[in-house]
């Protein structure tokens, strides 16, 4: 039996918007924000773990270029 016109033989997934990029990038914004406040606690504590402060702060950078290049694909500047 055929499917109607109308009719659509895959419908789509109710969570497709799941992986839109959009909420990648909510998602990524939210990581450097939990990624900032551990920073703020951390850099409080003594003795300070200079290897994982290191470490967050790199993980932290590339989220940033990660976020930056996400914005941009999704709302790309117009040459002046």
């Amino acid at each position: 039996m055929n499917p109607s016109p109308g009719h659509c033989a895959s419908p789509i997934p109710l969570d497709s918007n799941l992986h839109s990029p959009e909420r990648h990038l909510i998602e990524l914004k939210m990581e450097h924000a939990d990624l900032d406040a551990l920073i703020d606690r951390l850099g409080q504590e003594t003795p300070l773990d200079e290897l994982m402060m290191r470490r967050l702060k790199k993980r932290r950078l590339g989220l940033r270029d990660q976020i930056s290049r996400l914005e941009l694909a999704l709302d790309p500047k117009e040459p002046a």
